[in-house]
């Protein structure tokens, strides 16, 4: 690395390559029909989180056998929490503080007149016709077989409010349309995108058009700022800066008076119609259904540029788990907690968790409470989560901290057990449909449900052997060559508190051979006249 305080994309993917996290696939892959389908795999093959990789492409060609010469990564910057954190430069469980850090504490970005990005500028004719322009770079199909073009996924799109002058970098989706088009969709829902404010602006102003620069390829300190939500008119750079501990070298772009990130891949710049707008989609979106066509933002291209050995990024999104969910989820998750925890003060709340799978962290959030924490407290912090932010928490369930909020089946079980529906469940109207299958801004309203599923009073132990019973056996099944076991909580039996010494001497007793002494123990408690299933407790009994 140079003077810089942040590594490129080569320099992360060189990182990634020595710890073990990247994938090179040098074989022929077509971008329209495997490339993406590959990867999906290692999402949905039933392979856990921690055995995820980047995956590299360097011998890339299209539906019709054309060849491209410039690679592709996919996963790079979350393809798991591992890649995440080499990309933060940080420890996962130190990631939400360097993000407090670097919001608390912006760095001015680094204004330079040269720039990597800047080694090849391509505009005029040499934009029009196939092959040219947009058709340089092989931008992959997400979803094949529903997808209706080649779309760009992990953009950075950097537009200006045409009053304050405050940027911003928002991470949306950009069909190609042609060698000098594509159409941007920028989410208009209420709390959408920063960049759509920009274009309502444009238009009140009278503007025909808004500029545009679409970055490929920026610093994965860069890149992260377009997934993360940061307040209304936060300029994005500053921040990256205080990620990164250092300024962010900053170009102005050649067609478009915009600033773009100097080491970026790739910038793909121009302007928004901002009259007219245009077909797009259908695309396999990140809530896990299918967008269907709607009209959008068409983008007439000026320039594209690009480093001389770039190097294209693009997100696996569509059903969680992602890439793009991975992102959200470390970046949103620390949010909510803080936020129960230090602004509204709950300090009973030891965890929130963002399902993933399938409902692509929008829908059920769990929260983890502390046993012994009142039924006030639990209550406050179902409302605070489902409500945090608009469009997570449709179904916020609350749990104690025996119960893995990334294992339904322990969700459920919590459910089944721990609460009454008719006390324990809330129903809440008036809820915005939020990112979703559903149109986003129409009149259709949605609801909430707020769950309890904590234990009220304590309850019996947990029907699996202890787990020094369940280590010793594993250590057998080790011994015995049989299949890899992957254990998933709960796989072995604790107390709930429901649980007195006399009963745990008892068990010992038991498993040492000397049953027959509990035997005789019972023995001595038997009584005439009380109905079967009546309860004992020997605590209670006393001496006979």
């Amino acid at each position: 690395m140079s003077k810089r305080t942040y590594r490129d994309l080569p320099e992360h993917l060189d990182a990634l390559r020595e710890k073990g996290l990247l994938v090179t696939v040098d074989r022929q892959i077509d971008k329209d029909s495997e490339l993406h389908a590959l990867v999906r795999w290692q999402f949905v093959g039933g392979m856990k989180e921690s055995e995820r990789k980047a995956f590299l492409f360097t011998n890339i060609v299209d539906g019709k056998g054309r060849k491209y010469g410039m690679p592709v990564v996919v996963g790079a910057l979350a393809a798991n929490r591992a890649v995440y954190s080499v990309g933060m430069d940080a420890p996962v469980e130190k990631i939400q503080d360097k993000w407090d850090q670097a919001i608390a504490h912006p760095i001015a970005p680094n204004i330079v007149e040269k720039a990597a990005c800047h080694d090849v500028v391509i505009t005029g004719a040499d934009l029009i016709g196939e092959g040219k322009g947009l058709g340089i770079l092989p931008i992959p199909i997400s979803t094949p077989g529903f997808d209706s073009a080649p779309t760009l996924t992990a953009a950075n799109v950097v537009t200006k409010d045409p009053d304050t002058g405050i940027s911003n970098m928002g991470t949306y989706r950009c069909a190609l349309k042609a060698s000098n088009r594509l159409v941007v969709r920028m989410a208009t829902r209420v709390g959408g995108a920063g960049g759509y404010r920009h274009y309502v602006a444009h238009q009140k102003r009278g503007d025909k058009e808004m500029p545009c620069a679409i970055v490929l390829g920026a610093p994965p300190m860069v890149m992260f700022m377009g997934p993360q939500k940061l307040p209304l008119d936060a300029d994005e750079v500053p921040v990256a800066g205080g990620l990164a501990g250092g300024p962010i070298n900053m170009v102005r772009a050649k067609t478009v008076d915009l600033m773009v990130p100097a080491e970026s891949e790739i910038v793909i710049e121009g302007f928004i119609d901002t009259q007219y707008v245009e077909p797009e989609a259908p695309f396999g979106e990140s809530h896990g259904h299918v967008a269907l066509e709607e009209y959008n933002m068409p983008m007439r291209i000026t320039a594209i540029t690009h480093r001389k050995n770039a190097i294209v990024p693009s997100y696996l999104s569509q059903v969680a788990p992602s890439e793009s969910s991975v992102i959200k989820r470390v970046a949103y998750e620390p949010l909510f907690l803080k936020h129960l925890r230090d602004e509204l003060n709950i300090k009973g709340v030891k965890n929130v968790s963002l399902h993933e799978p399938l409902t692509g962290l929008l829908r059920l959030t769990i929260v983890t409470c502390a046993r012994d924490m009142p039924d006030t407290e639990i209550w406050r912090a179902l409302y605070g989560a489902a409500f945090f932010k608009g469009d997570c928490g449709k179904i916020t369930v609350a749990v104690n901290d025996d119960i893995d909020p990334d294992n339904m089946d322990a969700v459920w079980w919590a459910i089944a057990y721990r609460s009454n529906p008719i006390l324990d469940v809330k129903l809440l109207e008036r809820r915005g449909q939020g990112h979703g299958p559903k149109r986003e801004h129409g009149t259709e309203r949605d609801s909430t449900m707020l769950i309890d599923a904590t234990m009220k009073s304590p309850m019996p132990p947990l029907a699996l052997p202890k787990q020094e019973y369940m280590e010793r056996a594993k250590g057998i099944w080790d011994e015995l060559g049989l299949p890899t076991l992957k254990p998933q909580p709960p796989w072995f039996g604790y107390s709930l508190g429901d649980w007195l010494p006399e009963w745990d001497a008892a068990a010992l007793r038991a498993v040492k051979g000397d049953w027959l002494e509990n035997g005789r123990i019972s023995e001595q408690h038997k009584k005439k006249g009380l109905k079967p299933e009546t309860k004992f407790r020997p605590d209670e009994a006393g001496e006979e």
